[in-house]
This record gives structure tokens, C-alpha cells and sequence, in this order.
């Protein structure tokens, strides 16, 4: 049988008994970063390890109450001793399930249940923080790349202004005077260094990704359905936000991704040196307190320190996967 008579008449039933007729179907690049991500061991690993964490954080109080632990203002008769040592679990005594890793010296403390809450409030930081300094750098970013004139001098001379701060003296600076007007009021002090702590942290971390944003931008701009857009007479807003941004989700998502380990662990800096949230618990906080027990207690600071490795072990090798994921050069 001849090709034309193929063309003609169709596949021959002896040599193709079952001919496809269905059509090759596309993948989307997000589809292929996807497939890529999901076939990553180390990724998914990972994934899972940071996913434990997310739900210690979101159900601290169900495995309090299923640990049987808890934050008490303690007591010196049944919490600690005239030393203010535990009366049980470590220094002095052995492991026991009442407390796994102990109480705190001096309150009494369950630090299982320090350790449960601790993770809580370094994730809400560290979220919140990095959700606002993404949407911070992704809007100025792409202001400032599809500006031509003043706005994009002055976006990039913000841009450059908050890279040449020093992180943590402005933010030692910065944090009494934000704290300063609730000192009279408890209440309000506690949600105050925790506002104070979140606008720091999102101060500074939206100049990188802004400026990656623009670059892309800028490289975007000249395309032909950015011209078509112009003549169709769309609207500024809708270009930016329907046009470009859908093209700049791979460097968003991978920003996202290598940001969150970074606010943590900058988040545990900043408690230790004295600037975090008052109130309630935080690992920067127990470290804070638990370095002046180390030659005693040194389970007191390993238990919040291991946590933030791992986790911000974890999270970072997530988002080293998920860069090379969305990135079409890489062959990992």
C-alpha cells in the first residue's frame, strides 16, 4: 500500500488493528513544573516534613490537651523547687511522660507544649510576613517595569534605599518605638509586638523580589501581546495584572519558597535579640531564655533550635526543587 492510498483509505486494519485516533494533547509549563515537583523523592519528603509542621501549628491545643501538657503560670510547690529546677523530668530527674521534654525552669512551663505553641507563632509570623512582602515586591515590581519614567526611578531608588538598611539595627530601633504606645496595656502590647514584628519582617523582605519582578517586566513589555493589548485599548490594570502577571508565576512561586525559611529563621534571630513577640511563645523566645540553663538544662535549648533546623532545612530544599522545577534549563 502506498503513502497516498494511506492518505486515502486510512491505516491498513492488518498492520494497525487498533489506530489512534485520539490527539496528542499539550501540557502547560505549570503542568510540566507539577510533574517535575511530584517526581522529586527529596521534594515530596520534604513536603511532608513542612505539611507535620503546618499541622502541629494549626492544632497546638488538640495535642496539648492529647499530651496531656500545658502553659501554666506555675507553681512553686508542684512545678518547681525552691531553685527553681522542675520537680520532675530533667535536670534532676528522668525522662517521664507527664512532661517528654521536661518543664521550664523558674514558670513551670511544659516545653512540649512551649514547643507546640512555639511553632505556631513562628509560622503565623513567617507567613503573614511573606504573603505581605510578596504582594508588596510583586505590585511595585511590576509598576516599576512597565513605567518608562518617573515611577520606575522612584520605585527603584526605594528599592535600593531599603537594601543599603542594616536589618537588624533598624529593626532594633524600630520595634520599641512601634510597642511604645501599648506599654500601658498588657493586652494590647502583646498584639502590638506581634504587628510590630510582622511590619519589620515585611519591610524588609520585598526589595528582591520586586526587583526580579521588574527585570521581568522590562523583558516582557516589548512582546507582541503586550502590543496587541495596547491596540485593543485595554485598560493599564487589566495589562498588568491579566497580561503580565499570569507570565510571572514561576519566579513568584520560587520567591515564596526560598523567602519563608529566611522570615523564619530571621524571625528566631530577632526574638533571641530581644525584639519578637511578648505573650506568648515563640522557639526565639525559648531559646532567648533557655541559654542562661545550657550547662544544666541543655534539652531546654536543643528542643526549639531542632525544630527551626528542620524545618528550615526542610523548607529550603522544597524550594530549591521547586525552583529547578519551573526552571525549563534544568535537568535535575
Amino acid at each position: 500500500m502506498t503513502v497516498s492510498e494511506v492518505l486515502i483509505q486510512g491505516p491498513d486494519p492488518e498492520i494497525d488493528p487498533e489506530p489512534r485516533t485520539g490527539e496528542v494533547a499539550g501540557r502547560s509549563p505549570m503542568r510540566i513544573a507539577m510533574d517535575r515537583l511530584l517526581s522529586d523523592k527529596v521534594a515530596m519528603i520534604c513536603a511532608g516534613i513542612v505539611l507535620l509542621f503546618v499541622l502541629i501549628a494549626i492544632f497546638a491545643p488538640l495535642l496539648c490537651k492529647l499530651f496531656g501538657v500545658e502553659l501554666r503560670a506555675g507553681d512553686p510547690v508542684t512545678d518547681t523547687d525552691s531553685f527553681n529546677y522542675p520537680v520532675i523530668g530533667p535536670p534532676n530527674y528522668g525522662f517521664t511522660w507527664e512532661a517528654p521534654l521536661g518543664l521550664e525552669p523558674n514558670s513551670g512551663n511544659d516545653l512540649l507544649a512551649e514547643w507546640f505553641y512555639g511553632a505556631r507563632t513562628s509560622l503565623l509570623v513567617a507567613t503573614i510576613a511573606t504573603v505581605v512582602s510578596t504582594v508588596v515586591g510583586v505590585v511595585l515590581g511590576l509598576i516599576a517595569g512597565y513605567s518608562r519614567g518617573w515611577g520606575d526611578r522612584v520605585i527603584t531608588f526605594m528599592i535600593d534605599l531599603f537594601l543599603t538598611l542594616p536589618f537588624l539595627l533598624v529593626a532594633i530601633a524600630i520595634s520599641p518605638m512601634l510597642v511604645e504606645r501599648w506599654r500601658e496595656n498588657p493586652t494590647m502590647l502583646d498584639n502590638a509586638s506581634l504587628i510590630a514584628l510582622i511590619v519589620i519582617l515585611s519591610i524588609f523582605g520585598w526589595m528582591g523580589l520586586a526587583r526580579l519582578i521588574r527585570g521581568e517586566v522590562i523583558s516582557l513589555r516589548e512582546r507582541e501581546f503586550i502590543e496587541a493589548a495596547h491596540v485593543l485599548g485595554m485598560p493599564t490594570h487589566r495589562i498588568l495584572f491579566k497580561e503580565l502577571l499570569p507570565n510571572l508565576v514561576a519566579p513568584i512561586v520560587v520567591s515564596f519558597s526560598l523567602s519563608l525559611p529566611a522570615t523564619i529563621a530571621a524571625e528566631a534571630t530577632l526574638a533571641y535579640l530581644g525584639v519578637g513577640v511578648t505573650g506568648r511563645p515563640s522557639w526565639g523566645q525559648t531559646i532567648l531564655r533557655a541559654q542562661s540553663w545550657f550547662d544544666e538544662y541543655p534539652l531546654y535549648l536543643y528542643a526549639p533550635i531542632v525544630g527551626i533546623v528542620v524545618l528550615v532545612f526542610a523548607l529550603n530544599l522544597l524550594g530549591d526543587a521547586i525552583r529547578d522545577a519551573f526552571d525549563p534549563k534544568s535537568f535535575r
